[in-house]
């Protein structure tokens, strides 16, 4: 009798201790299983607002200036950058890739040069959505969707170059344009720029005609030997950017037309720079790519602090020619 009751109470004290076990480790699994649900951890006050900026490509000096503006931004205000575009300038698709990618890592604020001002815009709205404030640079969009734009007056710089085109042509001829895209603000707002100064100022100046080389200057020689070869008595041509100026630079060379045909360009990168001194090219607008990368960082983070940002950051431009290119207000702002 007595084995007995001590069998039956061992038995009883091995069944209490084992669900006092299994409460302790439910509670323990509960425990777990809420840290697991419970999301990224917050910022804390260590965390530094992180800004993507996104340009329109690599392949060109201008963007690592830009890059090296924006750099000096983020370093002066403690911010997180990084910078990325498609390989050159006719990668859309690449770029609203670029885009996406940016929007999942959930960042501050973003800074955006759009190659299609219109492609980008639904991507821009998931931004403005998500309530991440847009800086668009060197070239806008076609929307209230970015609080600010930071970019040269590229209307009015094409302006300038016709008027020195003009200028060197006499104010008569036969003269053709290179443009590196039509699909960006940048792009159309160089054309129209040139174009229209043109039309309106210089009666006797034609143009003959109009090519899109999509900023690379191979394709850019290309067309620009179809133009000189189209029309013999051609006098000048007009590349809109740093990649089409040097394919206009090359079809003259190639074509041995040197001191014939008039190059004016835009921006103003070693190859240009180069092409200036040597006299293969009459001279170039420049912008301020530095500036434009810096304040394109400015605004962003005035824009989360909450403070008031202007909608239009005009970063300014410059005509350069062999007269001043040595000049201090020159070098400041050309990207060798």
């Amino acid at each position: 009798m007595v084995k007995k009751f001590t069998v039956t109470m061992l038995t009883l004290l091995l069944s209490i201790s084992l669900l006092s076990a299994c409460g302790s480790n439910g509670e323990k699994a509960s425990s777990n299983s809420g840290e697991k649900n419970s999301g990224s951890a917050p910022k804390t006050a260590d965390s530094k607002i992180y800004i993507p900026i996104i340009s329109k490509g690599f392949e060109h000096q201008f963007w690592q200036s830009v890059k090296a503006g924006a750099e000096q931004a983020a370093k002066e205000f403690n911010v997180e950058i990084t910078f990325n575009g498609p390989d050159n300038e006719s990668q859309v698709d690449k770029q609203i890739e670029i885009l996406q990618a940016a929007l999942d890592k959930k960042p501050s604020a973003i800074g955006f040069a759009a190659l299609d001002s219109q492609a980008s815009i639904p991507y821009l709205q998931k931004a403005k959505d998500a309530g991440i404030p847009v800086i668009a640079f060197d070239s806008g969009v076609d929307s209230d969707i970015p609080i600010a734009t930071a970019s040269t007056d590229n209307y009015a710089a094409a302006a300038l170059a016709a008027d020195k085109m003009a200028e060197l042509i006499g104010k008569e001829g036969e003269i053709g344009m290179v443009v590196h895209d039509q699909t960006s603000v940048t792009g159309a707002g160089r054309r129209d720029g040139f174009k229209e100064r043109i039309e309106k100022e210089y009666p006797n100046i034609k143009i003959v005609d109009v090519q899109y080389g999509g900023g690379d200057h191979l394709k850019s020689t290309d067309l620009a030997k179809a133009i000189i070869q189209a029309h013999p008595n051609l006098k000048g041509i007009f590349g809109a950017n740093e990649g089409s100026a040097i394919g206009v630079v090359n079809a003259i060379t190639e074509l041995k037309k040197e001191g014939k045909i008039i190059v004016v360009g835009f921006d103003s990168g070693k190859p240009q720079i180069d092409a200036i001194k040597s006299g293969a090219m009459a001279g170039a607008i420049t912008q301020n790519p530095v500036g434009i990368g810096y304040e394109t960082v400015k605004a962003a983070v005035q824009a989360l602090k909450g403070e008031s940002v202007p909608s239009n950051i005009d970063t300014g431009f410059y005509w350069y020619d062999k007269s001043n290119i040595d000049s201090d207000q020159i070098k400041a702002v050309i990207y060798e």
